[in-house]
């Protein structure tokens, strides 16, 4: 019997999710399906439901439900609790388990696909919304030398900040206006901006020699951002697809206990869309 799995969110038409896990199954030779499904924004709850009541074993979670998804769980990862929000549903004998792959899918991405070692290094992370608090938890495990987080509206960094800073003391958070004369060398963007479309106000000096501008965007939306970092110093560049593929290859393991082999998935991906 074909396992059922998709991804539920609110646009959907743009995801290349069933292309990444059904790429992963072929490579497996698991006989999954895998759809996308565009839920209302007010019957999420009723949608996953009924997705479960189906048949369906597993479920990815997009904008704007994340948080609704942590919500709905019987329970909850780690990875959750500490983000407050969920990408991937499991439904096992009625229960329904949370967990959020989108933070350890970009630290694999730096370290196994880019060679990126975050261990000593001063990271920025710009923005305080779901995509940074997803990120937080899995880059301060890797052991940075400090974690900035920068937000348009200070309060809101320092909200973050202040779920982390007892057991992490090198994590501290400022507002966007305040990053004149600081130097990183990985600077992360967690913002909407480029989704949007809009150029983020960067200071000139904020890239250290050999730092890295990485963009949680993948594809067109993410130039805007990675040209100016390059234009204002930052050596290496590289959009989120690598992210994408990597929390796909984690919510895989998590449905089916077997880990596929993520860098043949993106490098396909690279050379024919990307």
């Amino acid at each position: 019997m074909t396992d059922s799995y998709a991804v539920v969110g609110n646009p959907i038409k743009h995801s290349i999710s069933p292309t990444i896990h059904n790429l992963f199954a072929k490579e497996l030779n698991h006989d999954i399906t895998y759809e996308k499904i565009l839920s209302p924004i007010t019957q999420f709850n009723q949608v996953v439901g009924a997705f479960q009541k189906n048949g369906g074993l597993g479920m990815n979670v997009t904008v704007p439900f994340k948080q609704a998804a942590s919500e709905l769980a019987d329970t909850s990862s780690e990875r959750v609790c500490e983000s407050g929000a969920a990408n991937v549903l499991i439904f096992k004998e009625g229960i329904i388990q949370a967990d959020n792959t989108d933070g350890v899918g970009m630290v694999n991405d730096l370290q196994k696909n880019i060679g990126f070692s975050l261990l000593g290094k001063d990271v920025l992370v710009l923005g305080a919304g779901g995509a940074a608090c997803g990120a937080i938890g899995p880059i301060l495990r890797e052991k940075p030398g400090s974690l900035t987080i920068a937000n348009r509206t200070q309060s809101k960094a320092l909200s973050l900040v202040d779920k982390y800073r007892v057991k992490h003391p090198v994590v501290s958070g400022v507002g966007l206006d305040q990053l004149a004369g600081r130097e990183y060398q990985l600077v992360i963007n967690a913002t909407s901006s480029s989704l949007q479309g809009n150029a983020l106000q960067l200071p000139h000096g904020l890239f250290a020699p050999e730092a890295l501008a990485y963009d949680m965007m993948y594809g067109a939306n993410a130039k805007q951002f990675l040209r100016l970092c390059s234009e204002q110093g930052a050596k290496y560049t590289c959009d989120g697809l690598g992210m994408l593929v990597e929390q796909a290859a984690e919510s895989f393991f998590l449905w089916r206990n077997v880990r596929p082999n993520s860098k043949t998935v993106l490098d396909k991906l690279r050379k024919n869309h990307f």
